[in-house]
């Protein structure tokens, strides 16, 4: 007895027509989700080269025309301001001061694009003489961060760059319950509709060191981890970002991105309805930049695969230091 059927193997991949990958592919990245990074100090007519992060410059507010235009000719919509403060002090006045770098920039920025929107990060550490992530002092040899003064003048840095005219407040400090008085000074200042993105889990990672040394923000001594989370721990990021939503955060932050990959997966699915960001920071920008420059690897297919892998963890947007690479890479296509 003959079987005249024949059982065919097809192929599990769709390899018919390159344009069909595209029409079934479940995770597109595009130019919306991508936030740009600008570093601001005081000075005049000056764009010195950050030698931690080839490609990247500190600018002087008068030198910031020709780096904005270009973030605005390339499509990407929003931009994160850091500022480097001409003197430090105890308390860290030039975060709050209404002349402060930062709010110079944004003032500035707003009249060269006003469309654009700016996204303030509201910290400590580069402007404080300790270099902390809040106020800090010195007791017994030992660093501590003064946490409801670092609130008091928290509340100010929102004020002040709500002020300025910046579109959403980032604090970054980690510092406990951040959100809730930033939010309540906000409010009672009229400001009801600037909106706070909260770093609610920022691991005290080995992942910041070229930032450090660009914005002049690296710990002079003790170090972060009474404050930022334990790289170890992954429950206590449910508990961190709960906790922010409690106090009033429109959007969670998960920091840093491409080494924490199931924390913002694991945040997706339990706040669903929280938008996420996620922040590919300097030292996981380095190491690839490292090992494009030595040849190992192309740059635009590894940097697209890793950030294309964070959002597909579940980020609604992604800061990060190739945002301009890729907003020209997808342009291109």
């Amino acid at each position: 007895m003959t079987n005249d059927f024949q059982l065919t193997t097809r192929p599990r991949r769709l390899r018919y027509h390159p344009n069909m990958r595209d029409l079934v592919r479940e995770t597109h990245l595009n130019i919306n989700d991508l936030v740009a990074a600008v570093f601001v100090k005081h000075g005049n007519n000056e764009q010195t080269a950050i030698a931690s992060m080839p490609g990247f410059f500190n600018y002087t507010v008068d030198k910031l025309s020709d780096e904005i235009n270009e973030i605005v000719a390339l499509g990407i919509k929003a931009i994160i301001i850091f500022g480097i403060p001409e003197i430090k002090d105890h308390l860290g006045s030039d975060s709050y001061s209404d002349n402060g770098i930062v709010q110079q920039a944004i003032r500035k920025i707003k009249t060269l694009a006003p469309d654009l929107l700016i996204i303030a990060d509201l910290c400590f550490c580069q402007y404080t003489s300790l270099g902390h992530c809040g106020v800090a002092r010195e007791y017994n040899g030992t660093t501590i961060v003064e946490n409801d003064k670092s609130l008091e003048l928290l509340a100010k840095q929102a004020i002040s760059h709500a002020k300025a005219g910046a579109d959403i407040v980032a604090p970054s400090g980690m510092l406990d319950g951040m959100v809730r008085v930033i939010r309540k000074a906000l409010d009672n200042e009229g400001f009801y509709k600037i909106p706070i993105l909260s770093y609610a889990v920022k691991y005290r990672s080995a992942m910041y060191g070229p930032f450090g040394e660009a914005a002049g923000g690296s710990a002079k001594s003790g170090d972060r981890q009474t404050y930022q989370m334990d790289p170890a721990n992954g429950n206590e990021a449910l508990r961190e970002a709960m906790l922010d939503i409690e106090e009033g955060a429109d959007i969670l932050m998960v920091k840093p991105a491409h080494t924490y990959l199931d924390i913002i997966f694991r945040l997706k699915q339990a706040y669903p309805y929280i938008p996420l960001a996620a922040y590919h920071p300097s030292g996981e920008y380095m190491m690839l930049k490292s090992a494009i420059a030595n040849g190992s690897i192309d740059e635009k297919r590894s940097v697209m695969e890793v950030i294309t892998s964070i959002k597909r963890a579940g980020a609604n947007f992604i800061i990060t230091y190739f945002a301009k690479d890729i907003a020209r890479w997808l342009k291109e296509s």
